[in-house]
C-alpha cells in the first residue's frame, strides 16, 4: 500500500535584482497579508533598508535586535503582539532574519525575508539557528512568504559575508553526499529531487566562480539565485540534509570550541575540504572543493578562519556528537585519521 505524503512550504514570491527593495509592499500585497507590519532588523541594516521599507506602508513598526538569542526572540514576540502585527519583515543579514522567522513562526502570523547579505542559505529555509552560550540551536521554523533581494544593496555588502554565502553553497556537495550515505546505510529517507537540486545549486556556482567578484552586482545575483534554490531544496526535502551534513556538524563544534572567530559559511567551506577527502579519499575530488573556495577568495584552511589546528581536529573528532545525524563522521573519527585528512587536503 502507497502512503507516502509531503507537505512543502515554499515562497510564494521571491524578488531578485536591482532596486526591488522598494517593491516590498508590491510583493506583500500580492500576498493578501492584512494588518500591522513588524520590521525586525538590526543597527546597519536599520540604517540602509529598513527605512525604506517601513515607509512603503501607511502604517508599521520597526523593532532593532542587537543580537541573536532566544532573548532577542522574546522581545520581537512581546512587540508583535502588543502592535498586533499582521506580519513580521526580516531585513538585513542572518540575525535579524533568523530571529523574525522564529518570532513569526511562534505567533503563528506570515514572515518576509528581506536580506541585506548573502552569507548564508538561512534567508530562504525553514530552519532559525541562534546560539546559547557555548551552543548553536537550529530550530524548524516556517520558511518565508516571500523573499525581496536587492542585488545593489547586496553588492555593496562587505566582502566576507558573500564568499561566506558562496562556501555555504559549495559544502552543499558534501552536505548530499552525506545524505546519500544515511540513505544507504541508516535507511534515511532521501529525495532525488531535493538532492539532485541542491548539487546543481552547488556546480552552477562553482562553474560561475571566476565571475564572483567584489563589488560586482552580477555576483550578488548568481549567489543569491544559488541561496534561493538551496533553501526551496531544503524546503521539498522537508529537512536541512540537502544543505547540512558532516561539514555543518564540524561547524557547530567548532562553534563551541571556538565561538565568534569565523563565519559560519566559511567554516563549513573549509570543513567541506576534509569532509570530502573522508568521503572519495585520494582520488582527488576535495581538490575541486578547495579550488572552487580559494576562486572566490573564501577561506580554505584553518589558519585563514582563524582556527587553531588542534581545535579544527577535536572539532572533526567530536562532532558526531553534536546530533543525531548520520553523516561520513559516523560514530566518530579517530584523532589518527583526523590529522591525516586535515594535513593531506592543507586544512591543517
Amino acid at each position: 500500500m502507497f502512503d507516502k505524503r509531503a507537505w512543502i512550504r515554499l515562497p510564494r514570491n521571491v524578488v531578485i535584482g536591482h532596486g526591488v527593495l522598494d517593491e516590498t509592499a508590491t510583493a506583500v500585497e500580492e500576498l493578501r497579508l492584512g494588518g500591522t507590519p513588524l520590521i525586525v532588523t538590526s543597527p546597519t541594516p536599520r540604517e540602509i533598508a529598513a527605512g525604506r521599507v517601513a515607509d512603503q506602508f501607511d502604517d508599521s513598526d520597526v523593532i532593532t535586535v542587537e543580537e541573536a538569542s532566544f532573548a532577542a526572540v522574546k522581545e520581537v514576540i512581546a512587540r508583535a503582539e502588543a502592535v498586533d502585527a499582521g506580519f513580521l519583515v526580516g531585513v538585513g543579514g542572518g540575525k535579524a532574519i533568523d530571529i523574525a522567522k522564529m518570532a513569526s513562526d511562534e505567533v503563528g502570523i506570515g514572515f518576509v525575508s528581506v536580506p541585506t547579505a548573502a552569507s548564508h542559505d538561512g534567508i530562504v529555509s525553514g530552519r532559525g539557528s541562534v546560539p546559547e552560550g557555548d551552543t548553536r540551536h537550529s530550530v524548524a521554523a516556517e520558511p518565508p512568504l516571500a523573499v525581496v533581494a536587492d542585488t545593489d544593496l547586496i553588492a555593496d555588502a562587505p566582502w566576507r559575508l558573500t564568499t561566506a554565502g558562496c562556501a555555504d553553497i559549495i559544502s552543499n556537495y558534501t552536505a548530499v553526499r552525506d545524505w546519500e550515505l544515511a540513505h544507504r546505510l541508516k535507511n534515511v529517507e532521501y529525495s532525488e529531487y531535493a538532492g539532485a537540486l541542491s548539487r546543481m545549486t552547488a556546480e552552477m556556482l562553482v562553474n560561475s566562480a571566476d565571475s564572483i567578484k567584489q563589488g560586482l552586482e552580477e555576483s550578488a545575483w548568481i549567489v543569491m539565485k544559488a541561496l534561493v534554490s538551496s533553501g526551496v531544496a531544503m524546503s521539498i526535502a522537508g529537512s536541512s540534509r540537502p544543505a547540512s551534513g558532516a561539514e555543518h556538524l564540524i561547524s557547530h563544534q567548532l562553534d563551541r570550541i571556538a565561538p565568534g572567530v569565523a563565519l559560519h559559511g566559511h567554516q563549513v567551506g573549509v570543513a567541506s575540504v576534509v569532509t570530502e577527502y573522508l568521503h572519495s579519499g585520494s582520488d582527488g575530488r576535495w581538490r575541486n572543493v578547495r579550488d572552487a573556495l580559494d576562486r572566490i577568495g573564501a577561506p580554505t584552511d584553518a589558519d585563514a578562519l582563524g582556527i587553531a589546528p588542534e581545535d579544527f581536529v577535536q572539532a572533526m573528532t567530536t562532532a558526531h556528537e553534536i546530533r543525531d545525524r548520520y553523516t561520513i563522521l559516523g560514530d566518530g573519527v579517530s584523532e589518527e585519521a583526523a590529522i591525516e585528512a586535515a594535513t593531506v587536503t592543507g586544512v591543517i
